[in-house]
């Protein structure tokens, strides 16, 4: 179980050209990994650590420290299936869409039927369910989009997963809830756990100070 050291890294938004510039959540990430420093090193899946990325941007100064103890939580987490990116949008959706604004509710809803009606973009059943739970709680957007996507005809090349993940973080971070930090610490939490189960990770390892102190400020 990860648990965090008594001072946690300053994790800062953007990318940064070096540690004496700050770090961020996948920069810290390359660094552990023993990388080049790059915010997309090649130890994390692709779109779980565009999420990370996405989470870190979108958290409030003050609060993006909590997030680094997942750090050491991603790396090594890679060769996930082609489904992967679908079934984290999924996740992304029943997180935010029940508390967002009305006009990213729709967003949320036309781009979820989508990836629904997608054959080979997601895999989780139970994700899959969740998404539809989550879309019967927000009726008005439901129904729109549905109506939507019944006059427009949108090609389906691509799967909307990665717009409807952006879309999602963006909608949560300026959700009018007291706690948005804690739903985007939460959203990142249980997309981590479910990467690390998909490769049957193990248990994650701890954030160990001496591993960063040095290397980016301390927060504490």
């Amino acid at each position: 179980m990860t648990t965090s050291p008594d001072l946690l890294p300053m994790l800062a938004r953007g990318r940064h050209r070096s540690p004496r510039r700050g770090a961020c959540f996948m920069e810290l990430a390359s660094y552990l990994a023993g990388e080049r420093w790059s915010d997309a090193p090649a130890c994390t899946d692709p779109s779980l650590a565009g999420l990370a990325r996405m989470v870190n941007d979108a958290m409030s100064d003050g609060a993006r420290p909590s997030l680094a103890p997942l750090v050491p939580s991603v790396v090594g987490v890679t060769g996930m299936p082609p489904t992967f990116a679908g079934d984290l949008a999924l996740l992304a959706v029943d997180h935010s869409i029940r508390v967002v604004a009305a006009s990213h509710q729709r967003a949320l809803a036309v781009g979820t039927l989508r990836l629904l009606d997608t054959d080979g973009a997601t895999a989780s059943p139970e994700l899959r369910t969740r998404a539809r739970a989550a879309l019967r709680d927000v009726p008005d957007a439901h129904r729109w989009a549905a109506r939507f996507l019944g006059r427009v005809s949108v090609p389906h090349r691509q799967s909307p997963a990665h717009a409807l993940l952006e879309v999602a973080v963006t909608a949560l971070a300026v959700a009018c809830v007291p706690d948005a930090d804690d739903r985007l610490e939460a959203l990142l939490r249980e997309a981590v756990s479910f990467a690390r189960d998909l490769v049957q990770a193990g248990e994650a390892p701890d954030l160990v100070a001496d591993d960063w102190r040095g290397l980016v400020r301390a927060a504490g």
